[in-house]
């Protein structure tokens, strides 16, 4: 993933590095390199302005160019100054005390919704030791309920389902009092998807909300649409809201725009990341660890965290 951005910005940075002094022209020729590498991976525009205009104020502090290590200094910016920009300390699902937590899922048809409504059932089974169940109120995309019931009982969750006859706002209605009778302590919603934003959307959307009262709103996008993911998260945020992203692909995206944009353009922080097609292939998405692998510091800690659940400690 980040294949040719972290390519570019490796080179630039590396040429930084090895200078024993950098110059005011030497940062400007940086910041350049830099700009020209985040437009290229179709980063937002106004994002990538404020991204080197950021970074190149840093930069030019005296504290950085008279240090023995000006080089490694800049790197440093650039490495915290994208932490940021993909939403600093990270963030995770805000679990209610009381049960169920009720996490709705919504996005555009084809964005990966479904597979990321079981592939975060079975993370919070597995990690967490949840009890998960899903709501199938997708009654509009040809098998999506008979999906959802496959790969919810791949994931280990029980899947409450009605068909595609009934209204989805009674579905979910119906699919919660069956998660608070039933004790469970997660009820995931997959609501319906549109191949575009439209008005049966976002009122369908509304309408779960208001009946629901979630305690999450989670945004799946499809990373590899680049800029049209971040312009429908956009439109999300305005017209429904919602409390964070789920990126799916991103395994996919050689590029990169819409994980470093979206954060800026929303001010949703993104929550998961889908790096594969098994359902053990999502991960929580930590800003500095993603910094750290755009840049070729390498990502140790989520490689300590996956072994620690597939390796036997015994």
């Amino acid at each position: 993933m980040f294949d040719a951005l972290s390519d570019k910005l490796q080179a630039t940075l590396g040429d930084v590095r090895q200078r024993g002094a950098l110059t005011e022209d030497d940062v400007k020729a940086t910041m350049r390199e830099i700009r020209l590498a985040l437009l290229e991976a179709d980063v937002n525009f106004a994002v990538v302005r404020e991204f080197t205009s950021a970074v190149r104020e840093k930069a030019l502090g005296e504290e950085v160019l008279k240090r023995v290590d000006p080089g490694q200094q800049v790197v440093k910016i650039v490495s915290d100054e994208l932490t940021e920009l993909m939403g600093g300390a990270g963030a995770d699902l805000a679990l209610s005390p009381r049960k169920p937590t009720i996490v709705v899922l919504a996005g555009l048809q084809g964005s990966g919704k479904t597979t990321a409504a079981a592939k975060l059932a079975r993370m919070l089974r597995e990690e967490k030791g949840l009890d998960v169940a899903l709501a199938a109120c997708d009654v509009y995309r040809p098998a999506a309920v008979e999906q959802l019931v496959t790969v919810g009982q791949q994931a280990g969750a029980t899947v409450y389902e009605r068909g595609t006859d009934m209204d989805p706002v009674e579905i979910a209605k119906w699919a919660r009092d069956q998660a608070v009778a039933d004790g469970r302590d997660v009820l995931i919603v997959d609501t319906s998807g549109r191949l575009h934003v439209d008005t049966e959307l976002m009122q369908e959307l509304a309408n779960i909300k208001k009946e629901l009262k979630p305690h999450d709103v989670l945004l799946v996008v499809d990373a590899m649409t680049g800029q049209d993911a971040v312009n429908v998260a956009e439109q999300f945020a305005e017209q429904v809201g919602f409390d964070g992203v789920i990126m799916s692909k991103l395994d996919g995206d050689a590029r990169g725009g819409a994980a470093l944009s979206v954060k800026a353009v929303t001010g949703m922080p993104i929550l998961y990341a889908s790096t594969g097609e098994k359902l053990d292939a999502f991960e929580r998405f930590h800003p500095d660890r993603m910094a750290q692998r755009i840049l070729g510091m390498g990502d140790v800690l989520t490689f300590v965290e996956k072994a620690q659940r597939e390796v036997d400690q015994d």
